[in-house]
């Protein structure tokens, strides 16, 4: 089956990766009572359906999808009352993610300027709980409008109860439905006579500070942070560039796993690592690995903890490099950064989940940690 028979675009059209069949039914309303009632509609006859917005965190199979596409490509932003001082928006879950933060930094609004960049749409946000360059999108998330699958009524859940977590929530996690609108609440820096461009919020992650000439907890100018986020993402191939074969991909293919703080012990001393407090609701339980070395790590005041991994440091300590592939394999990792997979041209789903398999192998076997994909995986297993 292919589009010219069916009409319908193969997913490979409509995800960042490139690879994917034609799905037998695609739909896209274009504003959100369409979508409603469409969903419903799917619902009752009972067929299995796929939401996609972006596509930048999607790799499916080549056979395609045997149910309903529902492609969310409803737009717009409004601004609601909030407290002084503050911003509340509520972008509809179509709208893509950078232009909404585009539009809040040309306001001088802070609290998802290091979120620049991030691919896709805004109503996949807080199912993956995005976060980039010490920001999540937790610390500016109020909540989320719902149509929920349990009952085909459209809700409100709010932040506490999406259950966010490291790359996660609820909604990923299994709770059924469609996200129909995100609402955020951020900084307004725009004092009336402040001398000076609105600033950011403090800048939290060490790479960013070095770009910006900085020290961590410091402010920037928000066009200026923006602007530093966006080098340091094309600089790994993480921002979409049709110019840029490394940026033919889902971004990054493996999530840094989590571990218990007894399992880090045992990884090589200079392996990096994060204390994460308080635990993650999905700890990767990390298998014994031979000959591997102690670590000291002080134990806090209240008790064992949870560590984060880097995984790009656990497959390039594999034996991976940038730009591996397996032979006759149309997928490869990113000459720019080892965490993502690209499609050099021509690569297949199987391609994909062939080379992601084979990484996952090579870093079990060296170091007893699992990792796991970040994108979702559509017809594929790993």
């Amino acid at each position: 089956m292919t589009e010219a028979t069916t009409g319908i675009p193969a997913l490979a059209e409509l995800t960042t990766m490139r690879v994917g069949g034609v799905p037998e039914n695609l739909v896209a309303p274009s504003d959100t009572a369409a979508l409603i009632a469409a969903v419903r509609d799917i619902w009752a006859t009972g067929e299995e359906w796929l939401l996609l917005g972006g596509g930048s965190n999607t790799v499916a199979s080549d056979d395609g999808f045997e149910g309903t596409v529902i492609h969310v490509v409803t737009h717009g932003i409004e601004r609601l009352d909030a407290p002084e001082g503050r911003v509340r928006l509520r972008a509809q879950a179509g709208e893509p993610w950078d232009e909404l933060v585009a539009l809040t930094v040309r306001n001088g609004w802070s609290g998802i300027e290091a979120l620049s960049g991030i691919p896709g749409s805004t109503g996949a946000a807080p199912v993956q709980n995005i976060g980039a360059y010490g920001q999540e999108l937790e610390a500016a998330l109020v909540g989320v409008e719902f149509l929920d699958a349990a009952t085909g009524e459209v809700t409100w859940v709010s932040r506490s109860e999406l259950e966010l977590g490291y790359r996660t929530s609820a909604l990923k996690r299994g709770r059924p439905g469609v996200v129909l609108a995100v609402d955020l609440e951020l900084s307004d820096n725009t004092v009336p006579g402040a001398v000076g461009a609105p600033l950011s919020a403090p800048v939290a992650y060490a790479q960013l500070a070095d770009s910006l000439g900085v020290s961590l907890g410091s402010r920037v100018p928000v066009a200026e942070l923006r602007r530093a986020v966006l080098a340091l993402r094309a600089s790994k191939g993480m921002v979409l560039d049709p110019d840029d074969p490394d940026s033919v991909s889902s971004g990054s293919f493996f999530t840094n796993p989590i571990v218990s703080e007894s399992f880090a012990r045992s990884l090589p001393a200079n392996a990096p690592r994060w204390p994460v407090t308080p635990p993650e609701p999905d700890v990767v339980i990390g298998l014994p690995a031979d000959g591997v070395h102690p670590l000291d790590i002080p134990p806090l005041a209240d008790g064992p903890y949870d560590v984060k991994l880097s995984a790009a440091w656990l497959i390039e300590n594999a034996g991976i490099r940038r730009g591996f592939a397996l032979p006759g394999s149309g997928a490869a990792i990113s000459s720019k950064h080892t965490l993502a997979i690209v499609n050099r041209g021509g690569a297949s789903a199987a391609d994909v989940v062939q080379l992601a398999s084979f990484i996952q192998a090579r870093v079990q076997s060296e170091f007893g940690v699992l990792l796991r994909p970040e994108p979702v995986l559509v017809g594929l297993s790993l």
